[in-house]
């Protein structure tokens, strides 16, 4: 699932379950390069996996790079990881965008970290070293595992925390009825490890398994469970009025999203990273779930949210 990584053959092994998958591959192309500008006569392909945040991100991309004078061919919405990062090893494409926690397990193949810089710092340094992979600096938005609850609820059960949530469950576990896909359930960085690092223990009875489309609305109806496994950046959860949990202790590893270019692309174009500073600077969780919320929920396409977006932050 999103978080099972495999190393293979220099591969990042990763299925998609994050959002919905929209289109094919190959979005629909903007309206070109801009006259001038600093990547003018630059011919990159930008490409990325098959979800939501996925395709929105391609398109941003692609046209923050037009409107600097670059020529993009778009190979938006590859099947997954291993094709996406193939791609871009071998170098048929030149960029996609690839989340830190992805990378410290697939590099690393071993242990867990949840300090954000060091994930970075590490996973840049081996990919470069190892894949002639660079990972531009990353933006603040943190696709991590959370754990999420309606609003209304979490403030009437007094819960704010994941250390909140594990004294609930402790004394009232009815009312801390969970719902997590089978993935959450059978990790060490999802449910097994945050009983342990939180020091609590649900009764099975407790617990429901479901796949992690419905556990949104489950949760916002408060059936079968209050409280549930959410990626941070989806865009449900502004949607449908629930409130993340502050993971106090630090559990969950970070998933920072950074822009993946080949080397060999940015030594021909260096201006690429001073063009997409900006982008990742403005890149928040919060700001990513509006954006995810605006396809997913409100209907619109990528293309439309990444150009307005791009528009209201006069970067196009």
């Amino acid at each position: 699932m999103r978080r099972n990584t495999l190393a293979a053959a220099g591969l990042l092994s990763l299925a998609l379950t994050s959002g919905c998958a929209l289109g094919s591959s190959g979005a629909e192309q903007g309206s070109g390069p801009a006259e001038s500008g600093p990547l003018k006569g630059a011919t990159v392909n930008v490409a990325s996996k098959n979800f939501t945040e996925q395709l929105l991100l391609c398109e941003i991309t692609a046209q923050r790079l037009e409107s600097q004078g670059a020529s993009v061919k778009r190979t938006c919405g590859m099947s997954g990881t291993n094709a996406v990062r193939a791609a871009l090893t071998g170098g048929s494409v030149d960029m996609y965008w690839e989340y830190t926690g992805t990378g410290w397990l697939a590099l690393q193949q071993q242990g867990t970290n949840t300090d954000p810089n060091a994930v970075y710092n590490k996973v840049s340094a081996l990919d470069k070293a190892e894949h002639g992979v660079v990972w531009l600096p990353p933006a603040a938005a943190n696709n991590t595992y959370a754990v999420a609850a309606k609003t209304q609820t979490a403030k009437k059960l007094g819960v704010s925390t994941l250390s909140d949530y594990a004294a609930l469950a402790e004394k009232d576990a009815g009312s801390a009825g969970f719902c997590g896909a089978s993935e959450f359930f059978g990790r060490d960085d999802g449910w097994t490890g945050l009983q342990k690092a939180y020091g609590f223990s649900l009764p099975k009875g407790d617990v429901a398994e479901l796949a992690e489309g419905p556990i949104y609305n489950a949760v916002a109806k408060g059936n079968p469970c209050n409280f549930g496994e959410v990626f941070a950046t989806d865009g449900r959860i502004s949607a449908l009025g629930l409130t993340v949990l502050k993971d106090d202790k630090k559990f969950f590893p970070p998933y920072n999203l950074s822009l993946n270019v080949r080397d060999a692309v940015l030594k021909k174009y260096p201006k690429i990273q001073t063009v997409m500073n900006p982008v990742s600077e403005r890149l928040t969780t919060a700001e990513l779930q509006q954006l995810n919320k605006q396809i997913d929920v409100d209907g619109k396409r990528p293309e439309e949210v990444a150009s307005q977006w791009l528009s209201t932050n006069k970067l196009k």
